[in-house]
């Protein structure tokens, strides 16, 4: 812009001087031809205006240049400044965006992992399923050729019994041939078939006989009642059976059965410390530190439970590196309300009947199982309502995992899911690495003797925030 100044500049100057050169040149001619030299002077000088006007316009349109490219650097500056302030708003949103891409790739893995846990879980159902089904098969068809057995049994007796009455009827004929004497005690001894509310010698056989089937079918009858033993009755003393007390003998009264239901909750006291979880928050966690130190072959779980919500929600949790649910007691993928899934190195699992948790009131559960044969039971206030093999055969529990009360494990001691939590308190619970047999688990429940060698209780509880509470009352019924 300065060069072009300097050059109109120049140009200017190259102007005057010539025209200056030739006014003194018309100085110095004659008078004579003054006339066309002012006529030529006018013109030039009329020249020289519109020169200098142009040469105004021209300058104004240089100054109105100049001051347009001053202004266009400034915008540049300006335009400059904003893409270096657009660049670092576009930086930052990229790593708003790679963080919220992290996020989500984290929870794409978990839904997969959760997908896979779902379909091998659904996988194994569908098994159990149809080995249930098979099962039931199998016993119906057992049941029916056990009816058909027993219909044949009783056909064939009736047959018995009827040729027996006919020969008895036969002989009661012949009895007044062959020995008149005796006619009058016929009616006495032998009374007729035909009076009213009466049974003759043949309908006491039959129904004596029917009496005995019937007492056969039903000592092969419901397990409940075979297995009575087994869940905490006691079976009375015989007739004939004494006891000596300083020399005495004395006859014993017969000790009243034991009945099915639950104690009152007011009864069972001294069974050391409740936790309780309030809500069904993901920060309400309890971990047993050290958890598993060695690898278990059994293991026998029990525990005081009321549940606060109607759901069950997550007892346990047991997660290694390998597999995050190598032990869970929960619910949440249950097909029935109170259902609770048994896992063991999932996906294997057992579905087990706890609907009587759901009454908001204190019941004691023991969970056991055994890798030999696959063997487990479930017990509830001291019944048996639960058993079965083949689950886990020869599995073992790896140690150096992480423990978890009230929700369940995804990942290692986290990936906890508030759909999962326990809602409600627990009491009195521990662990044994070994078969509880029913004595124990009916001791356990009442309260009167607590089993050897546990290897964790509440004493190795630790609360891990959230607001888990930490009672000690001295009867359940105290316990908030």
């Amino acid at each position: 812009m300065g060069c072009l100044w300097r050059k109109t500049l120049s140009f200017f100057l190259v102007f005057v001087t010539i025209y200056l050169h030739e006014a003194s040149s018309q100085e110095a001619t004659p008078a004579g031809p003054r006339k066309p030299f002012f006529e030529r002077l006018r013109r030039l000088e009329e020249q020289f205006r519109r020169f200098q006007a142009v040469t105004l316009t021209h300058l104004q349109s240089v100054a109105s240049n100049y001051n347009v490219s001053y202004n266009v650097d400034v915008r540049f500056r300006s335009l400059a400044e904003e893409s270096q302030a657009v660049a670092q708003a576009v930086n930052q949103s990229q790593a708003v965006v790679q963080g919220e891409l992290v996020q989500l790739k984290a929870w794409v893995r978990k839904l997969q992992r959760r997908s896979r846990k779902i379909d091998m879980r659904l996988r194994a159902l569908d098994l159990a399923l149809g080995e249930r089904s098979q099962q039931q098969a199998r016993e119906r068809k057992a049941h029916e050729a056990q009816g058909d057995a027993l219909q044949d049994s009783l056909a064939r007796l009736e047959g018995l019994v009827h040729s027996q009455g006919a020969r008895l009827a036969a002989l009661e004929g012949w009895l007044p041939v062959a020995h008149p004497g005796i006619t009058a005690l016929g009616p006495a001894l032998v009374p007729a078939p035909t009076q009213p509310g009466l049974l003759g010698p043949s309908s006491l056989k039959l129904q004596r006989d029917r009496q005995e089937l019937q007492a056969a079918c039903e000592h092969r009858g419901p397990r409940q009642d075979s297995s009575a033993p087994l869940q905490g009755t006691r079976e009375p003393p015989g007739s004939g059976s004494h006891r000596v007390l300083n020399g005495t003998a004395t006859a014993p009264k017969d000790p009243p059965r034991q009945a099915w239901s639950p104690r009152g909750p007011g009864e069972i006291c001294g069974v050391g410390p409740t936790l309780v979880f309030p809500n069904a928050s993901t920060k309400n966690v309890v971990f047993l530190s050290p958890g598993f130190v060695t690898a278990l072959r059994a293991m026998s779980f029990c525990s005081w439970v009321r549940t606060a919500s109607g759901h069950l929600g997550t007892l346990l949790s047991y997660a290694t590196e390998d597999n995050d649910n190598k032990l869970v007691l929960h619910s949440r993928d249950s097909l029935l309300p109170g259902s609770i899934h048994f896992v063991i190195g999932d996906p294997a699992f057992r579905e087990l009947p706890l609907q009587p948790l759901l009454d908001g009131q204190w019941h004691h559960i023991c969970v056991i199982w055994t890798s030999t044969q696959g063997r487990y039971w479930l017990h509830v206030d001291r019944r048996l309502v639960a058993t079965g093999s083949r689950f886990r055969e020869g599995y073992e529990i790896p140690p150096g995992g992480s423990l978890v009360l009230g929700q369940e494990q995804d990942s290692v001691g986290g990936g906890f899911d508030s759909s999962e939590a326990f809602v409600g308190s627990m009491s009195g619970l521990a662990i044994w690495d070994r078969v509880l047999v029913p004595g124990e688990v009916a001791n356990l429940a009442i309260g009167k003797e607590f089993p050897a060698g546990a290897i964790l209780t509440l004493a190795n509880a630790a609360l891990a925030g959230g607001f888990v509470q930490r009672a000690n009352c001295p009867c359940l019924e105290h316990c908030p």
